[in-house]
């Protein structure tokens, strides 16, 4: 008699918690894949020309991936690579040990990140400068106020990648002198320069280099690249950053692009940066005047011989 009652008492609840459940609207649940889905990912301002030509491409090629970079500062990438809602940034470094074991400490694993080309931070002088040659030891001068004939503009104020690597790279034990003025970015650094014969400006190599891009095609007329020293050539030999001069390290202001990526799983994240890795994307850094850093594409010479 009891075991009859309770399953009298039970019935009448299970059919409740039924009707409640087909009332209940389902939670739609929104994957994204290689192929499908969006994402925010934050990126170095300086590599903003050839990043935009690689999501065009990517989007092309799956109609229904939306990558939306923001551009913005080196050291705020970084900042947003802690927060959950950003799983990859384009930098012109790597994580450091610290940081990679911070990261898995708090994702239970280590974020992927790797080289994916190479470009130059470009010495940048008006067309009409009288000046468009120099050593590193003359860039260093004008760098740390030592030599103030010159206005020196960057593209930001110390958080910036071409910052970072003009004071690790050209500087190292100085500072910045007093005649070195921060721009709005690299565009903000193109038109300065382009205005004042008497300055020299510095911005990643893909903002000048690309011949078949019409905004930087314009830029050809205002200004001109610089030729820098070569520290490993014979005494007196000066180059202008070029795919060959980068290549051969010929050129003595070159750095790396990296990807650093924060997701353990075949989604879009790991979709956008296989296809960098991969033949198309170090193709567009090809045509983009950067080198490719996973991927070789030099011209062999050959002879066809008759049958």
């Amino acid at each position: 008699m009891r075991n009859r009652c309770e399953c009298i008492l039970v019935f009448p609840v299970l059919i409740l918690f039924m009707a409640y459940a087909c009332n209940t609207p389902a939670v739609k649940q929104n994957y994204d894949s290689p192929k499908k889905g969006t994402i925010h990912i934050s990126v170095d301002e300086s590599f903003k020309p050839v990043i935009d030509e690689q999501i065009k491409v990517y989007e092309g090629t799956y109609p229904d991936a939306h990558i939306i970079p923001e551009y913005k500062s080196e050291a705020d990438c970084f900042r947003d690579l802690q927060k959950d809602s950003t799983r990859m940034i384009i930098v012109a470094r790597g994580l450091t040990r610290e940081e990679s074991s911070y990261y898995e400490s708090k994702l239970s694993f280590e974020p992927q990140f790797g080289i994916l080309a190479f470009d130059a931070v470009s010495t940048i002088v008006s067309i009409n400068a009288k000046d468009s040659v120099f050593t590193l030891e003359q860039l260093k001068n004008m760098l740390s106020g030592k030599d103030t004939s010159k206005n020196v503009v960057v593209d930001g104020k110390n958080a910036t990648s071409t910052v970072r690597f003009l004071l690790d790279s050209v500087l190292r034990d100085t500072g910045f002198g007093a005649n070195v003025m921060a721009a709005q970015g690299s565009k903000a650094v193109l038109d300065y320069i382009s205005k004042n014969d008497n300055a020299v400006g510095f911005v990643g190599s893909s903002w000048v280099g690309n011949d078949q891009d019409p905004e930087q095609l314009a830029y050809k007329s205002k200004i001109r690249l610089a030729l820098v020293e070569c520290k490993i050539c014979d005494k007196g030999t000066f180059a202008k950053p070029t795919q060959a001069t980068i290549s051969y390290s010929q050129y003595p202001l070159v750095r790396p692009l990296y990807f650093i990526l924060k997701e353990n799983a075949n989604v879009l994240g790991s979709g956008f940066t296989n296809y960098l890795n991969l033949e198309r994307g170090q193709l567009v850094f090809r045509r983009s005047y950067l080198v490719p850093a996973k991927m070789y594409f030099g011209v062999r010479t050959s002879q066809i011989k008759d049958f």
